[in-house]
């Protein structure tokens, strides 16, 4: 019987030990010629014992990188150590799909943006990478905002029919 935790000093006041076959052994201290080294011996015999079963508790039974099953097949896919329960392939193939698709769309619209007439590129470079307002671009052009407005507008609708 292994256990997994060590006896106190002050409950190590009776020892009782059961051989497989036999009667069980009691042990008194300073009874029955018991010295204090007997049961220090018998003290280090069971801290080991115990310390040993933690490590075995602890102690992976495979090697991470060549698992077997019974036959002596390598086995790498079926290792239990070795499996990633977080992945779903479902969602990564989705995921995917979802980029590839996102870049084509980018990629269609670089394509559309560059058969813009130039003023309009300017337009969308202003109001996009620039990230500047309408009110400050028609100020700057000495237009009215509406009139920034229309030209978005339309720009808007000739990149919606090239993509």
């Amino acid at each position: 019987m292994s256990r997994n935790f060590k006896t106190s000093q002050k409950n190590r006041t009776i020892y009782i030990y059961y051989p497989l076959e036999e009667q069980p052994i009691t042990i008194k201290p300073n009874e029955n010629e018991a010295t204090t080294a007997i049961i220090a011996t018998l003290h280090s015999f069971d801290d080991e014992e115990v310390n040993t079963n933690r490590r075995e508790n602890y102690h992976v039974p495979v090697h991470m990188d060549a698992y077997c099953v019974e036959n002596e097949e390598v086995a790498a896919d079926r290792n239990p150590y070795l499996i990633d329960n977080a992945s779903d392939p479902l969602e990564s193939i989705i995921k995917s799909i979802e980029e590839t698709e996102h870049k084509e769309k980018i990629d269609r619209l670089k394509a559309a943006i560059e058969t813009l007439k130039p003023q309009q590129k300017e337009l969308i470079k202003k109001v996009f990478f620039e990230k500047r307002s309408k009110v400050s671009i028609a100020a700057e052009e000495g237009v009215k905002e509406a009139a920034i407005r229309n030209r978005l507008k339309k720009i808007y609708e000739n990149l919606r029919k090239k993509i």
